[in-house]
């Protein structure tokens, strides 16, 4: 029998080397994360392979997984440690190698297999891994399913059976460029600055924007998973102001900057103008709504109330629905939903058929930018950017707190904003109009302008958005009003980046 899994344990003791170690925190809603060694080692990676191959068998779904791993020094010795769990639990596994998460979800129907587990950390810093895994293309695993395996690692009730089986797929990553550049023709040239924070897309995005036709200027595309710049992150204002400052130098047409696991496109417009991934969903949404009438759109309660105010929009006929931040939930309610495309403002994108299969891919969005500048080409894409509605919108801000206690702080912020709606208690001059609570809680004023704390899935930190319609003035107030009310809770920290 495999040994329980442990909460602790000291590296250099030699209880480190024969009992797993798994943190209970690094299972999150929608993936999962731990620091590597500190709260996972080996024998821990193994159990979570064995349990995830439990739970395939609890859901009665085939015994196939596909994985893979990004560019960090110790992913592909965790896929394997993952790999020898999952084969001591009957699963067949396929190994496409070095990979961004997009390809292990494109190898869920290239190689026709049902369960995926993706060993990345995505954006973290090094020290960090993690594995995105689902069992029903093209969706990923919910709370539901995270807590159920958490529950079978951690207990140590594992199955395990004979039959498991391993098969590398060489030279996978070259099938995957040539389904996302099958069937696109730009006839507009573009200059395009493709970023990647020296992360794993950088063995991908610059090759296929070159097969595309465009002219390719690649910046911190060399693979070195210290981050050395910045962190490969499209939320991030470092990333995208040395995004902004190679399109200025170089007068490209647009800048592109992907996450550490290319599951994630940020924009930057021929100005230089860095372009929330929210607002980009609405330049997005109105041309795909031009072709597709009466489309639907799903997006993430972070994003831009232009979604369901925009007059174009509007006169299209598209339709949105506000639902709860997360790639495995934006995923899922597309799919649910047969929604065209769902848009987050972390710029996680996913675009279903006939444009997409559902799932997030940083490229296959970087493709959809570029088409749209393609057939708008009379316009550049500040131009495009510039008819949209003007707002004041803030980037994502995260102040820190604890994994533990975050929940419960956001619970009591809602709590709070309830009272003060329900008592009529002045919030920026006025009454509360509006509390959306489908994912933390998002309040909001006669004049538009809004304000969100949630709790992060992945960190061990709180996430804060806001927007006004009004002006900057409004926007700064919001922050400062919201922050107050933050501030009763005194486990929340400092933020990593404020307006």
């Amino acid at each position: 029998m495999f040994p329980t899994p442990v909460s602790a344990l000291e590296p250099n003791t030699f209880e480190y080397e024969i009992l797993p170690l798994v943190k209970p925190t690094g299972f999150r809603e929608y993936d999962a994360r731990w620091l590597f060694e500190k709260e996972l080692n080996l024998m821990g990676v193994q159990a979570l392979g064995l349990g995830l191959g439990t739970l395939l068998h609890e859901m009665g779904v085939p015994l196939e997984l596909a994985t893979g791993h990004d560019f960090r020094a110790y992913s592909a010795s965790i896929k394997l440690a993952m790999v020898t769990g999952l084969m001591g639990a009957g699963v067949h596994v396929h190994d496409i190698g070095l990979a961004l998460s997009p390809m292990a979800y494109f190898a869920q129907f290239e190689l026709n297999v049902p369960a995926v587990a993706m060993v990345t950390a995505s954006h973290n810093d090094n020290g960090w891994t993690g594995v995105k895994m689902g069992a029903q293309r093209p969706v990923t695993f919910g709370p539901e399913e995270m807590s159920r395996l958490k529950e079978i690692v951690l207990s140590g009730k594992f199955r395990q059976a004979g039959g498991g089986s391993y098969r590398f797929h060489q030279n996978f990553g070259a099938r995957y460029l040539d389904d996302l550049a099958s069937g696109v023709n730009f006839s507009r040239k573009m200059k395009v600055v493709a970023a990647c924070g020296n992360g794993t897309a950088g063995a991908f995005a610059p090759q296929l924007l070159e097969r595309l036709g465009c002219e390719v200027i690649p910046l911190d595309a060399k693979l070195d998973y210290t981050f050395p710049r910045y962190n490969p992150n499209p939320e991030d204002l470092e990333m995208l102001h040395a995004i902004a400052d190679k399109v200025r130098e170089t007068g490209a047409d647009v800048g592109l900057g992907f996450d550490g696991d290319g599951d994630r496109c940020g924009v930057v417009d021929n100005n230089g103008a860095e372009i929330f991934a929210d607002k980009i969903g609405v330049m997005l949404a109105r041309d795909l709504s031009k072709i597709y009438p009466n489309a639907r759109f799903v997006v993430d309660v972070k994003s831009t109330g232009l979604f369901a105010s925009d007059p174009v929009l509007i006169t299209q006929g598209a339709t949105t629905d506000y639902w709860k931040t997360g790639h495995s939930y934006i995923k899922r309610r597309v799919n649910d939903l047969k929604a065209l495309a769902g848009f987050e403002k972390s710029g996680h994108f996913f675009f279903n058929a006939p444009i997409g299969r559902g799932y997030d891919d940083g490229l296959l969005t970087a493709i959809h930018v570029l088409e749209m500048l393609n057939r708008n080409s009379d316009k550049t894409m500040a131009q495009l950017y510039a008819d949209l509605p003007k707002t004041w919108g803030s980037p994502t801000m995260s102040p820190h707190c604890a994994d533990e206690v975050k929940y419960g702080v956001v619970e009591k912020v809602t709590a709070r904003f309830q009272e003060m709606k329900d008592k009529g208690v002045p919030f920026l001059g006025g009454p509360i109009s509006d509390l959306v609570t489908v994912n933390g809680v998002r309040v909001s004023v006669a004049d538009g302008t809004w304000g969100l704390v949630r709790a992060s899935s992945n960190k061990p930190e709180l996430v804060v958005v806001v927007e006004s319609p009004a002006s900057e003035a409004r926007l700064r107030e919001m922050f400062a009003s919201l922050d107050a009310v933050l501030r009763e809770n005194p486990e929340v920290g400092a933020y990593n980046q404020t307006i």
